[in-house]
């Protein structure tokens, strides 16, 4: 689940619970759990709305609120584990790299799988930004971006209507 699915939501509950009726069965539920509210907190509005039916959630928390660390891994873990989702797996991403991801094993932090992306890409990569900050005209954001239109004098506005 890609945070423009649930800026277009509004609540990552919402957007979990459409996520969840519409795809396949067969499909393991992976929810971020870092896009409008603190991760600590939304891990367990997830987990009680989707409950048996949630495989796991995913931290890629940005850097300008700190990114995800092995102390918010922990955090969030023990909250999930002491409402009774013991087996919910945990995903972080954003920005991994093979130092990283050593810094969470040596800290035995529970993560079950890392998003690498950018770090394996056999081609040059163009490392950038592609968030959501307005929907239908509202200004809008993940937690940590500021939301709303950002002028750029190097783009021209389309009109496609």
């Amino acid at each position: 689940m890609a945070h423009a699915l649930i800026l277009l939501y509004g609540d990552t509950r919402a957007a979990a619970e459409a996520s969840d009726r519409t795809i396949d069965e067969g499909i393991n539920r992976l929810v971020l759990v870092d896009t409008f509210r603190d991760e600590i907190e939304e891990r367990v509005r997830v987990a009680t709305t989707l409950g048996e039916r949630l495989w796991g959630v995913r931290l890629d928390t940005p850097s300008e609120l700190g990114g995800v660390t092995p102390e918010l891994v922990t955090g969030v873990r023990r909250g999930l584990d002491d409402a009774g989702h013991e087996g919910v797996k945990f995903f972080v991403s954003g920005g991994m790299t093979p130092e990283r991801i050593t810094t969470f094993v040596e800290a035995g932090a529970a993560v079950d799988g890392f998003g690498v992306g950018s770090y394996i890409s056999g081609a040059r990569t163009v490392d950038f930004k592609a968030d959501l900050k307005q929907v239908e005209g509202l200004a809008v954001a993940k937690r940590g971006r500021q939301p709303g239109f950002t002028p750029n004098p190097r783009l021209a506005r389309l009109d496609l209507a």
